[in-house]
């Protein structure tokens, strides 16, 4: 198998690999209209490539990174260059695939249609018989043609626009974390392992040869498996890049394709933040340094190794300013708030600090010139674009206003020094809603939306009787 693994204490000089600044770096332009002839170019050299296709699956993701979409006949992809349709209500569905009407986009308006057009790029092989399917991702439009304010993809895409007019070019890269259980689907029934056990991906080796196999076939880079801290839990890196809509693009494809080769192995994957109450939850951890247009690393102290550049802790400040509102989009459902407890390495507060896995927001040991900050806030049931939105704007936010940084967690000695995160999602749902901040950045209309969705996705679940009321002798 040629994916390394590296226990995590050993991953420094991996990750420095990474995050070298390449010579020819090339800020990709975010474009804002489609082109069809590129498209069916894209089209005529896949299927040359994989000529025995017959199905393509098209892809749109929801509000919480679900894929929903419809399987097609090949004969009709390059018909695709002028587009599709899918229902608006696709932007206002729950966790279990229910429109919440309470948006105001199902049958109210009568289930609107809107267009919906190819990324290009994205037409790849399914991990599923590759040889015979393909699978493309879809970005919808609003009814005049501009992109969809619902949707989580354009919302990061605004914000990448954003900074890029500021000359500031993110670099980023991902490591995600989940569960493989065994055949009788209980959470408390997992794979042997141990933390950072060199050989237990060994003892797995086919099932994770598969997934390195099916990233590669789309263009996915896993610099490296780990055995992580539980029995059966496991993290992927995947590469560093400039281009962030394709890394959470990659993000939502490699979750897919976990499922799709565990289940031929007859084992669930989970990417649930806490399917174990007494194991470690699984996490969405990113990496970032910010280039300038020189292509200059302007996260790099020019100083000593311990003395951080002022741009960094500017974007450490802005993080840590948005950090309590943006715990809606962080932890998104009920069972993310039950990742947050003391002992499994995971942020309870918005603090910062340097080689401390405790903390928020943590700057790993680097050389000078790749400094950067690792975001270990998110759940792995996060949606990728969502957590990385409001990345990106708690570092404009940081960049472009003159904050108070907190003390690192290390030097934090007094109650009023700490600034707790939330802990129930009541709770972040009302702070989320009531950010002018994020409402700037993400869209007001795309604030409520989410709060409209997430409260009725919790009254849902909080209104079901559960096991244990039941057995209450009273």
């Amino acid at each position: 198998m040629s994916t390394h693994i590296y226990p995590n204490l050993n991953l420094q000089d991996s990750h420095l690999k990474a995050f070298k600044i390449s010579d020819d770096f090339t800020p990709p332009t975010q474009a804002d209209t489609f082109q069809p002839d590129l498209f069916l170019k894209e089209v005529d050299e896949y299927l040359n490539s994989y000529p025995h296709t017959q199905h393509i699956d098209i892809c749109l993701h929801d509000l919480n990174g679900h894929i929903r979409g419809k399987r097609i006949d090949v004969k009709s992809l390059r018909n695709l260059s002028n587009g599709c349709y899918f229902p608006l209500s696709v932007y206002a569905m729950s966790l279990d695939g229910k429109v919440i009407e309470e948006t105001g986009l199902g049958k109210y308006i009568g289930e609107p249609d809107r267009l919906c057009l190819p990324i290009l790029g994205s037409l790849q092989p399914s991990a599923s018989f590759p040889e015979l399917n393909a699978q493309l991702y879809l970005s919808m439009q609003e009814e005049h043609g501009s992109d969809c304010r619902y949707e989580p993809r354009n919302i990061l895409k605004k914000l990448l626009n954003q900074l890029h007019a500021d000359n500031y070019f993110p670099v980023m890269a991902a490591e995600l974390e989940f569960y493989l259980f065994s055949p009788n689907h209980h959470t408390e029934t997992c794979l042997e392992n141990q933390c950072f056990d060199i050989d237990a991906p060994n003892n797995y080796q086919q099932v994770l040869e598969e997934v390195e196999k099916a990233a590669l076939l789309q263009s996915i880079e896993i610099t490296a498996i780990v055995a992580e801290s539980s029995p059966g839990q496991y993290e992927l890196n995947l590469q560093h890049t400039h281009d962030i809509l394709k890394l959470c693009d990659q993000i939502n494809a490699l979750k897919r394709i976990v499922k799709q080769v565990a289940r031929k192995h007859d084992l669930t994957a989970c990417f649930m933040a806490k399917p174990n109450l007494a194991k470690a939850g699984s996490g969405m951890h990113f990496h970032m340094s910010l280039l300038n247009q020189y292509h200059e690393n302007v996260f790099s102290s020019e100083v000593e190794k311990d003395e951080l550049s002022a741009k960094l802790l500017s974007a450490i400040s802005g993080l840590i300013e948005l950090m309590p509102a943006s715990m809606a989009i962080l932890a998104p459902n009920i069972n993310s708030y039950r990742r947050f407890k003391i002992g499994h390495h995971v942020p309870l507060e918005a603090n910062w600090g340097t080689n401390n896995r405790n903390v928020a927001i943590r700057i790993p040991c680097s050389d000078l010139k790749n400094q950067r900050l690792e975001y270990r806030v998110a759940g792995a049931d996060c949606n990728p674009y969502l957590v990385t939105a409001t990345i990106l704007a708690g570092v404009s936010y940081g960049l472009s206003h003159k904050l108070p940084l907190p003390k690192p967690a290390h030097l934090l000695k007094f109650p009023d020094e700490h600034i707790l995160l939330a802990n129930n999602q009541p709770e972040a749902l009302k702070i989320f809603k009531g950010s002018l901040i994020l409402k700037g950045y993400l869209g007001a209309d795309f604030v409520e939306h989410w709060y409209t969705v997430k409260q009725a996705e919790y009254q849902n679940i909080y209104s079901q009787m559960t096991e244990a009321e039941q057995h209450w002798d009273i």
